[in-house]
């Protein structure tokens, strides 16, 4: 409570005295609980777990670094206003941050420019995933800045981890509601699609780049991998990733023996402008559905083939797995 009090004679009557303080105490046990509209703007805090363990946040902070792909569209949807982000790596997906020269451009993890982070002076900086490896030298440069890592962790249930992260978001950025509903979105996602899932049928997933068609292991590849157990489908071949990043080397005659119903595929070339692909870089349809020794491959015979959205290496944040479940719902209830 902030206590409000005036000068007065020091030369007052012991009446005076105690009719003053019969006042004071009325004023403060009767007054509106308004206390909180008198402290000063971004005082309030929350506790806040991430990675690294709890520290105090402040809400609504003014001046925000955001460098994982995971929380740009839950920010820009919220119309949270960024300091600084790694305009490399972020595509033309959020156009009010890339697009914005007042927000500094922290180039790609590869090359960080981190003496840009500590130039704008930041309050929050939201690092991990991509950034991870410069936790340290970003925690050490920034002193006076509350730097935290919430991206998804190995190990851990990646649905989970993308709804924990959204709550984390909302209770920083005031909007626990909205963090609420991002989630359920996800949930009903997942549970339809498993609803679809006809229980038999088996997939594979597959990840295409640079002219390359590369295996993702269920439960444990990249971005495809999670997608099996939320569903419970069944693998077409079963195997540990070897490369959980960019997807293990198999064949296409491997394929075409493991013989799935389905593929769910990531072309990570979509994600990236014409200039900057690898030499022999093809659309992820060319070279699954249009290859010559996959014809007789049920997935490619009947059509079922699900694309993941061209910006999906680019994202995978919540909208992007809502918007996949949705879709692998879809594909299902259309076979």
């Amino acid at each position: 409570m902030t206590l409000r009090t005036s000068r007065r004679p020091r030369l007052l009557s012991l009446a005076a005295i105690a009719a003053g303080a019969a006042l004071a105490l009325s004023a403060c046990t009767s007054a509106p609980a308004d206390d909180a509209e008198t402290k000063p703007e971004g005082a309030s805090t929350v506790s806040i777990t991430d990675n690294y363990g709890t520290v105090e946040v402040p809400v609504n902070p003014e001046t925000v670094v955001a460098l994982d792909n995971h929380v740009f569209e839950t920010l820009d949807s919220w119309n949270v206003e960024l300091a600084a982000a790694p305009k490399g790596i972020m595509g033309s997906n959020w156009s009010n941050y890339t697009d914005n020269e007042s927000v500094v451009d922290i180039g790609s993890h590869r090359e960080p420019n981190l003496e840009a982070i500590v130039a704008a002076q930041p309050d929050v900086i939201i690092a991990g995933y991509r950034f991870s490896d410069a936790y340290d030298d970003i925690k050490a440069q920034n002193p006076d800045a509350v730097v935290l890592d919430f991206s998804p962790r190995e190990g851990e249930d990646l649905m989970s981890e993308l709804k924990r992260g959204t709550t984390i978001l909302g209770d920083i950025f005031d909007h626990a509601d909205e963090a609420e509903a991002l989630n359920t979105q996800l949930d009903d996602a997942i549970a339809d699609a498993k609803e679809a899932y006809n229980g038999t049928d088996t997939v594979m997933g597959l990840i295409t780049s640079g002219g390359k068609v590369e295996y993702v292991a269920a439960n444990t590849g990249r971005t495809v991998g999670p997608v099996f157990p939320a569903l419970g489908l069944i693998p077409a071949i079963e195997q540990e990733a070897e490369d959980t990043s960019h997807g293990d080397d198999i064949s296409v005659e491997a394929i075409a023996a493991a013989n799935p119903d389905w593929a769910i595929v990531l072309d990570r070339d979509a994600s990236f402008a014409p200039e900057d692909l690898e030499p022999g870089a093809a659309p992820a349809d060319e070279l699954i559905a249009g290859s010559e020794a996959l014809q007789k491959v049920t997935a490619v015979e009947k059509g079922q083939i699900v694309y993941l959205d061209s910006n999906f290496y680019l994202t995978e944040d919540i909208q992007a797995y809502t918007g996949l479940f949705e879709q692998i719902r879809d594909a299902f209830q259309a076979a």
